[in-house]
């Protein structure tokens, strides 16, 4: 379990807390009990990566001061992956009051730690009930056939619009480049998939905030899929645009594309691809009308 107050730097001008940071301290606790459930037999050392987060809503926003605690619990294991669910509770430490705001399902594979190219064997847990094992199963294998599904769609890219006219795609869509360095990495200097998400979530933000010119928060994220490790060194483009608006919510595609170390013969690919869910709300807290997408 985490803890932390949210503090002034985790929130936006109007005092909501990011969702990048949320979803950062929800990767942390499925890494840290994924890692130390894969270690718990009797193989070789191994660091648990992130391969995949599946749909994450947001029930309720949290804010400067509050604290929140994140609870992670393994719910599935398969030979080589390990499925993990996390709920995180805001806690206004004024008053005692306590409210969930986030669910999550978040999907780790155990690399070894001498050689990073190898996926070492996943203790098994104990179910209460024959029934759980066979839902884990049936979610394994759900995720594993949209993963590759995901995979395979991964040829887009963003191209500057010059002059763009305000509410078009062109207009309100971001980029930001970012030099993966140390802190930045696990055990085997590869990215936190939290570290990746809170700059997606960022960017996606931006989009949001260009298209609607109010303040905006991430409502749900669907699935998200990394798709490739990302090595310490690397120049990563977290790229952005809008696909879609309803009366009051925005959808935003968001991409991560990494280019490798100066000396390695491997070229630009796309890491990470996720959608984010937006909405506008007035200084009150209450939900704006969304400017209609050209």
């Amino acid at each position: 379990c985490l803890r932390r107050i949210m503090r002034p730097d985790d929130a936006n001008i109007a005092g909501n807390v990011h969702g990048g940071t949320v979803l950062k301290m929800i990767e942390e606790a499925g890494a840290i009990i994924s890692t130390r459930h894969c270690n718990s037999g009797s193989g070789e050392p191994c660091v648990a990566a992130l391969a995949r987060v599946e749909r994450t809503d947001f029930l309720s926003p949290m804010c400067i001061g509050e604290v929140a605690n994140v609870s992670a619990e393994i719910t599935y294991t398969s030979k080589h992956s390990v499925e993990v669910q996390v709920n995180v509770m805001s806690e206004n430490i004024l008053t005692g009051a306590k409210r969930v705001t986030n669910k999550a399902t978040l999907w780790y594979v155990p690399l070894s730690l001498k050689n990073v190219n190898k996926v070492v064997e996943v203790p098994p847990i104990q179910y209460v009930r024959k029934e759980q094992e066979d839902e884990g199963r049936k979610r394994y294998e759900e995720q594993k056939l949209d993963r590759l599904e995901t995979k395979q769609r991964n040829g887009d890219v963003i191209v500057p619009v010059i002059n763009p006219e305000p509410h078009t795609v062109g207009y309100s869509q971001s980029s930001l480049i970012h030099l993966v360095g140390p802190s930045d990495c696990t055990l085997l200097g590869f990215v936190h998939g939290g570290v990746t998400m809170k700059l997606m979530d960022e960017v996606a933000g931006i989009v949001a905030a260009r298209h609607c010119k109010t303040n905006i928060v991430t409502a749900s994220v669907d699935a998200i899929n990394f798709h490739e490790k990302i090595k310490k060194g690397s120049v990563i483009t977290i790229s952005g645009r809008m696909t879609f608006t309803s009366n009051k919510s925005m959808e935003i595609e968001v991409f991560v594309d990494a280019d490798p170390f100066v000396d390695e013969p491997q070229e630009r690919y796309r890491a990470v691809s996720a959608f984010f869910t937006y909405v506008s709300l007035s200084k009150e807290g209450k939900p704006l009308p969304v400017p209609q997408l050209l």
